[in-house]
């Protein structure tokens, strides 16, 4: 019987003869072109198609209205009738359809899958790389009563305090909280409603004085990062800004004092008194062009400051010292303007891209494979260090103590390595009491060590530290070791699983997050203390 591929080829030439019949051709030309087109006719769809002709464009379609499984990934059930079935051979769906199975007559044809999947496996790993895939996202906000909302509108900025305040005192007992971890908090029912009303009542006014690069322009990498974060998401704010400083709550000094010292402090002069010039000049700006400063001198006003030096740019200007709420890393109680209990404690946070803050976050290795039991390298500054070299440096194979970490050591493994390859991370302090190796220490997933005494630890009044670090005091850096291995190993398991979970509380996101922003958080502390000299 002659297929449709041989009708086909009869048809097109005797197409072409009947309409060159009357036509001067070369004839020799044309029977070669016939006989081309014939044998292309014949063997392109021979072998193009593992199926004869008539099973691909004759064949009764395929139907979808009911599912049964098909090799495990498709789903499809054919419509035969049982005549179909016999007049034809038999064609198995898998031979065409699943991914499975291998047809020797369309290998070219199979690489392109492999192609595809090359193409969404670098999709996959760049999207693994980037900082958002490591955000843990929080639970949406709960929406609030049009009448409640009424009733706070209608509350004036002082009124609105005291009934924060009031309604933190009662705070309704949280048990089980699915984003919050109880044991990391000191009172996760106090923090949890203090966190809903500053979403619900507070409202910020940032002065517009001020010329860049000291106002208003952020610094957003090394180890000062900090503050500018939070300039930069503050004044992006639209939920927490009001431009009426009539019903504002708080009032924000918006300066930076990383940009202070570059713009204003004389290199090696050892000389802090030109910045606290600066700082006192214009705080008294403030005063004498705006009311608000002088009603509560001060005390509804407060400044973020991530420099070791933001507490001493302060000293010239009593109230600006005493009264005003201050957010500082250098958070050190003995030199007399931290205050605990009114000023925050801020983490020292290095940024080293500011377009990917949170690189090389997590990746702590597991607990069975960390070889180290505790490292520090850095350079040997202040009063601790030298100390802990004393006393640790090449002493013991466990405890890997450096000073700068040497550039053969680092060449076989980095000092973010280091970190996530051990179990205690040793952060002791500077100049200042602050470091930034404490919020490293809980990106890399390693128990952070704290030594420095009359250091106020981040967030204090909400984070129980004693969950997820230790606190070794300065005399005791002799029993460094002694100490560490005192710890019960599920003590230890128990600081590590709360150190992963606390860690999304000190990440300052690509985009704001609730709950994540620390410094949000801290601000409804803010506004609830400003309430106490009133009540």
């Amino acid at each position: 019987m002659i297929g449709n591929r041989e009708i086909f080829g009869v048809v097109l030439m005797r197409e072409l003869l009947w309409r060159c019949a009357w036509k001067k051709v070369d004839w020799r030309k044309l029977l070669f072109l016939g006989v081309v087109m014939t044998i292309v006719g014949v063997l392109v769809p021979t072998y193009a198609f593992p199926h004869t002709v008539n099973m691909w464009f004759l064949s009764p379609p395929l139907a979808v209205s009911s599912y049964v499984s098909l090799n495990g990934s498709m789903q499809l059930r054919e419509a035969l009738t049982q005549e179909r079935v016999q007049q034809f051979p038999p064609v198995s769906a898998a031979s065409v359809l699943s991914p499975n199975t291998t047809v020797p007559s369309i290998n070219k044809r199979a690489k392109i899958p492999r192609t595809r999947n090359s193409v969404l496996k670098r999709r996959k790993k760049k999207s693994k790389e980037n900082d958002e895939s490591k955000v843990v996202p929080p639970p949406p906000r709960s929406p609030i009563p049009p009448r409640m909302q009424r009733f706070i509108w209608s509350l004036s900025p002082n009124d609105a305090l005291i009934y924060a305040k009031r309604e933190i005192e009662h705070a309704p007992v949280v048990i089980d909280d699915p984003y919050l971890s109880a044991p990391i908090f000191r009172n996760i029912s106090v923090f949890k409603r203090s966190y809903e009303l500053m979403e619900t009542i507070l409202k910020v006014f940032i002065y517009p004085d001020g010329d860049k690069p000291i106002f208003h322009q952020p610094h957003l990498y090394g180890i000062y990062a900090s503050e500018g974060w939070f300039m930069k998401f503050m004044e992006a704010s639209r939920e927490f800004v009001s431009r009426d400083p009539e019903k504002a709550h708080l009032f924000y000094l918006p300066y930076s004092a990383r940009q202070l010292e570059v713009a204003v402090y004389v290199p090696n002069s050892h000389n802090l008194r030109p910045l606290s010039i600066f700082m006192r000049d214009y705080a008294n700006m403030i005063a004498a062009k705006y009311p608000y400063w002088n009603r509560t001198h001060g005390r509804d006003h407060f400044l973020v400051a991530c420099h070791d030096w933001g507490p001493y740019a302060l000293t010239m200007h009593e109230e600006l010292t005493k009264n005003t709420m201050k957010a500082l890393c250098n958070a050190d109680v003995s030199e007399g303007i931290f205050t605990a209990g009114q000023d925050v404690s801020l983490p020292e946070t290095t940024i080293r891209s500011p377009k990917r803050p949170l690189r090389n976050v997590g990746g702590g290795i597991r607990v069975s494979q960390r070889p180290i039991l505790a490292f520090f390298a850095g350079n040997m500054h202040g009063r601790v260090r030298p100390t802990l070299l004393k006393y640790w440096h090449n002493k013991d194979d466990d405890m890997k103590i450096y000073g700068p970490l040497p550039i053969g050591i680092s060449r076989k493994m980095t000092y973010v390595q280091h970190m996530k390859s051990s179990k205690y991370c040793i952060c002791p302090m500077g100049y200042e009491v602050n470091s930034p190796r404490i919020v490293e220490a809980i990106y890399y997933e390693c128990v952070p060590v704290i030594i420095a005494d009359n250091f106020v630890l981040p967030f204090n009044e909400v984070l129980d530290w004693s969950a997820f670090s230790v606190i070794v005091a300065e005399k005791d850096i002799p029993k460094l070791k002694e100490i560490l291995l005192a710890i019960p190993l599920r003590r230890y398991l128990t600081m590590l699983a709360n150190l992963k979970t606390v860690q999304k509380h000190f990440l300052w996101n690509p985009r704001p997050l609730r709950d994540s922003h620390a410094m949000k958080r801290r601000s409804s502390d803010f506004a609830y203390k400003m309430v106490e000299p009133n009540v």
